[in-house]
């Protein structure tokens, strides 16, 4: 048996506690971390043989809930946790991006890290305890790892940078950041923003890579007490004989190729120089080593023209933006749509609206437990121009959908102001780099033209990076895929003309300079505000209504101690309610009523029924019901939804009644007054004192409806009126 292990450091006030060698000792590599109340479990397992077939490292994360952590049975009818939330898969995505970039990139033996949350206080957020966990897992096991990396949040309250804040203070922070770095450069970012000026959020990232070193001292003690040898790192090499016989069929060809502007022909040059060296190498050489180091000499070629020409591939200059192309209102039905094309990429976003009933329930270890916006991403093979399987969403899918939906919810009104679920979905028609950045500039144009009165434009661009081993560097503005694909890093900034709302930073480096970050911030706000302009000359706000075909919400405040009277017995009475105007009614317990539905007079009907449920009887008020019951002794007549009062036999008419039924029957509507409300809330009626104020007003006389003969048949309309007004017709019944 291993023995346990402890290793301790302060960070933000508050112990990381780092422990190994206590559980999971069957895994390659085992270790708890703590901060605060919040506990996560970390292993990694490595398969004894590399993967046969793979050109790429086989690294997987899986970040595993467990509800246990926060004291919560798991929803659902098998009460068990199920598929990922996207909390947990954002979680894995975070891991993962500062991780991948540290390990060698010819390595082909499967990496396996499993994080399971065993507690979660529900102020500390275990998703950096994953990362440092991953790290240290990786440092004290043999696979070589050129860690270790940490991770912080960094938030912005009143004016100042906190390391770590809580989850609650984070709902008032101008910033929510994560910085993983190692101890030379940062590795990773990620933020979300409420409009944050770019020199705050380099400010931001300095804080954070400087508070990381602590936590990453205290691996390098782990590592040193509890580290097995590394495994010599595995180096991908090109023959030479292959690299010069490709060199020598392709160099002027592959010049040409890279020189044409257009997506589609500059692949489709490509892909028959692949051919051709195949057709050419294939005797002398295997295919696949072929492919391999076209790819290489490929990669090379492209850095080469940006580092020493300043030539992209796009012909474009360092800074400029591909041509843009902006619509709205494209589909007729929908409460608001559209779409934008940067390039090859083009997305289309459709809005639509619902009622606060319809928000996304969380079942997660998070504080929030529901969500009102949401933004989902699809990402179909067709806009690629390739032959897929079409499926559920992945971690791509995913991750991208959730930073558009970041970047956006900054300028969203708030719940008060606009009682609205929003959800936006972005159906990616075509892509050449960067599809989630141009997913929050049609989301935002779409949210514009459905009405929603957002604050201002977002839009969203990706910078990248190409370096060499000097030292130099060129910083891109809007790549294209091929940049991404052979560039070092891929940096999406998103805001609005007042600053960022959502950023995302990874590199295939091991970490870039605060230097360069700064640059890179600075050069996206230009590329940024470039966008808003040409986005702001299709549409520069909100129209003035919502789609004809959105619900209309309106809100009304009852008393919150009648909430049970609209809702009743086991929801009975709200549900009538529903079925009867077909709208859609929330009752929150602060006694805020929201009603929604496209059809005016429906909504109008619902309010005027719950206004009756929950209206107080008053004496003297004079009211029109309908009879329910008759006894001997007298009538029960619904003056209100669901209240009654008792019509004494001597209170039924302007003269001697000898029985009930010789006057009404059930289900007659009668027009009565209140006298009196008892010391038990018992309600009595009086239809006497009705004919008596009728017979008081000029002109109506006891021949008039309300005393005519008897039995009175005719059904009466509700008076909102103190004194029912005499009928037009004289003739009595």
């Amino acid at each position: 048996m291993v023995k346990s292990q402890s290793f301790k450091c302060e960070v933000g006030g508050r112990s990381l506690i780092v422990d190994t060698g206590k559980l999971a000792e069957q895994a390659s590599g085992a270790a708890t971390v703590r901060y605060g109340d919040t506990v996560v479990l970390v292993t990694a397992c490595i398969s004894k043989e590399p993967r046969e077939g793979v050109d790429f490292l086989p690294l997987t994360v899986d970040y595993e809930e467990r509800l246990y952590a926060v004291g919560k049975i798991p929803g659902g009818f098998i009460r068990r946790e199920g598929r990922p939330s996207q909390e947990a898969t954002l979680a894995s995505r975070l891991t993962d991006r500062p991780l991948r970039p540290l390990l060698p990139k010819a390595w082909r033996n499967d990496i396996q890290l499993i994080i399971t949350v065993l507690s979660a206080d529900q102020e500390n957020d275990p998703d950096i305890l994953a990362v440092i966990g991953s790290s240290a897992v990786l440092s004290i096991s043999d696979v070589p790892f050129d860690g270790p990396v940490s991770a912080v949040h960094i938030g912005y309250i009143d004016d100042n940078l906190v390391l770590n804040p809580t989850l609650a203070q984070l709902e008032d922070s101008l910033l929510d950041l994560v910085v993983a770095s190692t101890k030379e450069a940062i590795v990773m970012v990620e933020a979300g923003a409420r409009e944050a000026p770019e020199d705050i959020v380099t400010q931001a990232i300095k804080f954070g890579h400087e508070a990381n070193q602590d936590i990453i001292k205290l691996q390098e003690q782990l590592q040193q007490a509890c580290g097995k040898p590394k495994i010599e790192a595995p180096i991908s090499k090109v023959d030479p004989e292959l690299a010069s016989a490709i060199s020598s069929i392709v160099n002027e060809k592959l010049t040409q190729a890279l020189s044409q502007p257009e997506k589609p022909q500059r692949e489709q040059t490509l892909s028959a120089l692949k051919k051709e060296l195949v057709e050419s190498l294939g005797e002398s050489f295997p295919e696949e080593d072929i492919l391999s180091a076209f790819e290489t000499k490929l990669r090379a070629e492209i850095r080469t023209n940006i580092l020493e020409k300043r030539q992209r591939v796009s012909g474009r200059s360092l800074t400029e933006v591909r041509p843009l192309g902006c619509e709205v209102g494209l589909l007729p039905r929908t409460h608001g749509s559209a779409l934008f094309t940067r390039g090859r990429t083009q997305v289309l976003t459709i809005t639509t609206l619902g009622p606060i009933k319809k928000e996304q329930q969380l079942d997660g270890l998070g504080i929030e437990e529901t969500k009102r916006f949401i933004h989902h991403y699809n990402f179909p093979p067709f806009s690629t121009g390739e032959v897929k399987r079409v499926g559920s969403p992945g971690r791509r899918e995913i991750g991208h959908g959730a930073l558009a939906e970041r970047a956006i919810l900054p300028v969203l009104p708030k719940d008060e102001d606009f009682p609205y679920t929003i959800r936006l979905v972005s159906e990616v028609l075509g892509s050449s780099g960067s599809t989630s950045m141009a997913s929050v500039c049609a989301s935002s144009l779409s949210l514009m033209d459905a009405g929603i009165p957002i604050k201002r434009a977002v839009a969203g661009v990706a910078m990248g990076l190409v370096t060499d081993e000097k030292g130099g560097n060129v910083i891109l503005t809007d790549i294209e895929g091929i940049e991404d694909n052979y560039g070092d890093m891929d940096f999406k900034v998103a805001g609005t003309t007042e600053g960022i709302t959502a950023l995302q930073m990874d590199t295939k480096l091991r970490g870039i300079s605060l230097e360069i970050v700064e640059k890179a911030l600075n050069q996206a706000r230009e590329a940024r505000l470039f966008i808003l302009d040409a986005m702001n000359q299709t549409i520069s706000s909100s129209r003035p209504e919502v789609s004809r075909y959105a619900p209309r919400m309106h809100k009304i405040t009852i008393d919150p101690d009648k909430i049970g009277s609209v809702i009743g017995t086991g929801g009975k009475t709200i549900r009538s309610i529903i079925d009867e105007t077909k709208t859609t009614i929330d009752i929150d317990n602060d006694g805020t009523v929201l009603i929604g539905s496209p059809d005016e007079e429906a909504a109008r009907k619902a309010i005027k029924i719950i206004e009756e449920l929950t209206k107080d009887i008053e004496v003297g008020g004079i009211y029109t019901g309908k009879v329910t019951r008759l006894m001997s002794f007298g009538a029960f007549v619904e003056i209100l939804p669901g209240k009654e009062g008792l019509v004494h036999i001597s209170e039924l008419a302007d003269h001697r009644v000898d029985k009930v039924e010789d006057v009404v029957k059930v289900g007659d509507e009668i027009t009565v007054q209140v006298t009196e409300i008892d010391n038990m809330g018992r309600v009595n009626l009086s239809r006497r004192a009705v004919f008596k104020k009728l017979s008081q007003v000029p002109g109506a006389g006891v021949g008039d409806s309300l005393s005519g003969d008897y039995p009175f048949k005719k059904r009466r309309e509700v008076h909102s009126s103190p004194h029912p007004p005499p009928s037009r017709n004289k003739q009595r019944y």
